[in-house]
C-alpha cells in the first residue's frame, strides 16, 4: 500500500494543518516505506511460533494486591479550589 501526495495534503485539510509541497511528498515517501516494511513484516512465514507478551526472556516481579495507603481523599478535596459530589471541578477549556 503506498501513500501519495494528495492522501497527505487531504489528512493535513482535515486536521488543519499547513504543509508545504514538498513537506506533503516527503511524508508520503516516509509513510510509504513504513508500509511497505509492515507488509514485508506481514509476509513473514510465523507458523509454529509462540505469540509472546513480551521480547525478552524476562519475569515479572509481582506483588501482593492489597492496599497499602490510607484515603486522603476529604483531606486532597479540602485543598482543591472546587470540588462537587466527590468530584474536582475543572475550568472548561473547550468552547
Amino acid at each position: 500500500m503506498a501513500v501519495n501526495q494528495s492522501d497527505i495534503e487531504k489528512l493535513a485539510e482535515l486536521a488543519k494543518l499547513e504543509i508545504s509541497t514538498e513537506a506533503a511528498g516527503a511524508t508520503a515517501d516516509s509513510i510509504s516505506q513504513v508500509l511497505e516494511l509492515v507488509d514485508q513484516l506481514q509476509a513473514a512465514d510465523t507458523a509454529g511460533v509462540a505469540p509472546m507478551a513480551h521480547p525478552l526472556d524476562a519475569v515479572q516481579r509481582l506483588r501482593a494486591d492489597q492496599v497499602t495507603e490510607t484515603d486522603q481523599r476529604d483531606a486532597l478535596q479540602a485543598m482543591a479550589p472546587a470540588t462537587e459530589d466527590g468530584l474536582y471541578l475543572v475550568p472548561r477549556v473547550i468552547e
